[in-house]
């Protein structure tokens, strides 16, 4: 097993600070997602996949044991990466399906997080003996340049995951993974779709308030890495369907007026009661939208599939010119 540190902690954390001055002094307020996923973040979304209200992991793996040969028996892919891998669980699924074409050489997981990629590539090099692994501790954001060369790769984007990024720096990510692959390299796309507003607040605000909670553990990693002084029980999470963008968003509001201070970054900030910070935008999308979004980044949609209650897309892609 090879594990090459492109992230450093001290990295993370300068990032951190940059992000939470730029957020909190805007307005309105907002914080990035990732900071949601310290080990304790961790911990609480994998239980948010486990609530009967959030669907999409449940239905992104239905599509997955469906058509994994077929994804395998299709591509005769011999470098599989993942972005964002955390511990790679739905990807063995890909990994199952690949070895038994006999193609399969490589797999390059890529995680921000040391730890759980470590942890995760460990367990895969154990687990399938005669696959190279070649972690990468990096940000899709910034380091899709690290990929390694190698024979008919494909790059696994799974859990809806893009949908958290805005339209233009989920075009400009896009663009920038079709010029690291090669004419012919393949695209795994998993997307959220759009349906009942119900349905989709739903999954974001679950009745056991287990994304509440995770929801405020942003704030909870400023306490502890800013030595901020965020009142956690002074914030609410709030959950709401944008029909105008279609996406999901969680915010926290403040439930009276307060001063919070951020030593690390010499800051205060003031909220009123009733102002709400952004925390995350979830995407939701029909499969036009996925197709017209690959094509102006220069990839062509092979196949679409869908769970059987049509939730979750699954998109195979080609790097064209």
């Amino acid at each position: 097993m090879k594990l090459d540190v492109y992230l450093t902690p001290d990295d993370l954390s300068e990032q951190l600070r940059t992000d939470a001055r730029e957020g909190l002094t805007s307005s309105p307020k907002w914080l990035p997602p990732k900071y949601f996923y310290d080990a304790y973040g961790s911990d609480l979304f994998e239980r948010i996949t486990q609530l009967p209200e959030y669907y999409p992991t449940r239905a992104e793996r239905a599509v997955l044991a469906e058509h994994a040969a077929d994804i395998a028996a299709e591509t005769g892919v011999k470098t599989l990466v993942e972005l964002g891998s955390g511990s790679s669980d739905k990807t063995r699924l890909l990994l199952d399906a690949m070895h038994d074409t006999g193609t399969l050489a490589q797999f390059v997981p890529l995680d921000v997080s040391e730890t759980a990629l470590r942890s995760a590539a460990k367990a895969i090099d154990g687990d399938y003996p005669d696959l190279e692994v070649h972690g990468i501790v990096g940000d899709f954001s910034h380091d899709l340049h690290r990929i390694p060369e190698g024979g008919r790769r494909m790059v696994v984007f799974l859990g809806g995951t893009i949908g958290n990024l805005p339209p233009v720096e989920r075009a400009a990510f896009l663009e920038e993974l079709r010029d690291v692959l090669h004419e012919g390299e393949w695209l795994l796309l998993g997307t959220d779709l759009v349906k009942d507003p119900q349905t989709l607040v739903a999954a974001y605000d679950d009745a056991a308030g287990v994304t509440a909670e995770f929801n405020l553990n942003v704030l909870r990693v400023l306490n502890r890495k800013l030595g901020a002084d965020f009142d956690l029980t002074a914030f609410e999470h709030v959950a709401l369907w944008d029909p105008k963008h279609n996406w999901i968003e969680m915010r926290l509001r403040a439930t009276r007026d307060m001063r919070v201070e951020v030593p690390a970054l010499e800051l205060d900030v003031d909220f009123k009661a009733g102002e709400e910070l952004r925390t995350e935008v979830s995407a939701k999308f029909d499969r036009v939208r996925v197709e017209a979004e690959l094509g102006r980044a220069g990839f062509k949609a092979a196949r679409w599939w869908t769970d059987p209650q049509g939730r979750f897309a699954v998109t195979l892609a080609r790097a064209v010119e």
